[in-house]
C-alpha cells in the first residue's frame, strides 16, 4: 500500500492546548479508520494500528516489511484495557504494573481471542504496555481502542527516535506521523512473560532486570539472550534487527580498534567508530561517532540508534563499535548492538 502524502501532526509539549488536541484527534481518527499512525512513546517511535482489527494490523507488516511471525506489542492508555485483552492478570503482574506503569516495561499475558491474530503471530499470549509519554497516552485516549505498534521504521533497521527518522523510513507508505519531538530511553521496552509459573525475560530495555526482581523477586531469562543458537521468543528479537547499511563488528578491546580502522582503509573501505565522549578523540576513522558516556549508560542508550543512522547518512560501510558491560542498562544495550552486528565481534 502506497500513500501520496504521509501527513505530519506537529504536537508540542503544550499537547494539551486546543490545537494539539486538535491534531491528535485527527491522527486518532485514521487510527479508528484503520489506518497505520507513527507516534511517538518514551521508548521509540511506534507505528501503530487497532490491535482488534486484522486487516488494520496487516497494514502494519505491510508498511515495515516486518515478517508476519513476528508478534506485536499492544499498547493502551488505561489500566482498565488490561481486561478487555487478557484471561487473567497474574499478582506478579499487578505488582509490576503498580510499579513500572506508565513506563518502559512490555508484561506478557494469556489472551482473548478479541486480540487480531497477527497481534499475536499465533501464540495464546499478547504483549501489553502502557507508554510513559503524555503525547502517546493522549492519542490512545482519543483512538479509543488498543493499539499494536512495533518500532516505526523498515523492519531491520535501526529503530526511530524521531520523526524525521520515521519519516525517512516509511514515507509513502503509512498514513501520517505525530511528531512528538526525540523519545527519551531510546531503546525499546523490557519484556517480561507473566504467563509463566515464573516470569521469564524475552527482551531486555528500560527497566533493568535488577529493578524488576526487586519487586517480585528472581526471574528466569529466555536461552535465546544467553546463546546465539536459540530462537528468541519475543517481539522484535527473531531477526537481525537495528542494522544499518554498514557491516557493523563489535570490538571487545579497544585497543584493537586503530588498526582495524587501518586495514579496513586500506581495503578501500569507508569506516566508522561507534564510540563514547571519554574515547572519540583517539580514533582516526572517516566518521567517529560519539554515543553518549560510558559514565552514563543512559545516554547511550539514548543515543544509541540516532548514531547507528548517522553512519548511513555518512555512507559509511564498515562500523567497528565498542562494548558495553553487560550489566543494568548495559545489558539492553549490547542486546542492540549484538544484533546490529548479527553476532559479528573482532
Amino acid at each position: 500500500m502506497s500513500y501520496k502524502q504521509t501527513k505530519i501532526w506537529s504536537v508540542d509539549n503544550s499537547f494539551e492546548s486546543e490545537e494539539n488536541l486538535r491534531l491528535l484527534r485527527e491522527a486518532a481518527l485514521w487510527i479508528k479508520k484503520g489506518e497505520v499512525i507513527a507516534f511517538p512513546t518514551e521508548t521509540v517511535y511506534g507505528l501503530g494500528a487497532n490491535a482488534l482489527e486484522e486487516e488494520a494490523v496487516k497494514k502494519i507488516f505491510e508498511a515495515k516489511g516486518r515478517p508476519s511471525d513476528n508478534p506485536l506489542i499492544v499498547h493502551i492508555a488505561e489500566t482498565h484495557q488490561l481486561k478487555e485483552l487478557v484471561a487473567d492478570i497474574p499478582t506478579v503482574a499487578e505488582q509490576l504494573m503498580k510499579h513500572f506503569w506508565p513506563g518502559a516495561l512490555t508484561l506478557i499475558f494469556k489472551k482473548k481471542q478479541v486480540v487480531a491474530p497477527s497481534v499475536t503471530a499465533g501464540l495464546e499470549t499478547v504483549a501489553v504496555r502502557m507508554p510513559d509519554h503524555d503525547v502517546a497516552r493522549a492519542l490512545l485516549k482519543e483512538a479509543g481502542v488498543p493499539v499494536a505498534a512495533p518500532s516505526a521504521n523498515l523492519s531491520g533497521k535501526p529503530s526511530p527516535t524521531t520523526a524525521q527518522h520515521v519519516y525517512h523510513d516509511l514515507v509513502g507508505r503509512i498514513r501520517g506521523i505525530v511528531d512528538g519531538g526525540k523519545t527519551g530511553v531510546g531503546l525499546e521496552s523490557t519484556v517480561l512473560d507473566c504467563s509463566k509459573p515464573v516470569p521469564v525475560l524475552y527482551r531486555p530495555g528500560g527497566v533493568t532486570k535488577e529493578e524488576i526482581e526487586a519487586v517480585i523477586g528472581p526471574i528466569e531469562v529466555d536461552p535465546a539472550l544467553l546463546a546465539a543458537d536459540q530462537t528468541p521468543a519475543s517481539p522484535g528479537m527473531k531477526y537481525k534487527h537495528y542494522s544499518p547499511v554498514g557491516t557493523v563488528y563489535l570490538v571487545q578491546d579497544t585497543a584493537k580498534i586503530p588498526d582495524l580502522v587501518s586495514r579496513a582503509k586500506k581495503d578501500g573501505k569507508r569506516v566508522g567508530v561507534l564510540t563514547t565522549v571519554e574515547n572519540e578523540g583517539k580514533y582516526e576513522a572517516d566518521v567517529v561517532v560519539a554515543c553518549g558516556s560510558r559514565m552514563k549508560l543512559a545516554t547511550v542508550a539514548s543515543e544509541l540508534y540516532q548514531s547507528l543512522r548517522r553512519f548511513d547518512d555518512d555512507e559509511v560501510e564498515v562500523i567497528f563499535a565498542e562494548m558495553f558491560p553487560y550489566e543494568g542498562l548495559g545489558i539492553a544495550i549490547m542486546n542492540r548492538l549484538e544484533k546490529a552486528a548479527a553476532g559479528e565481534i573482532r
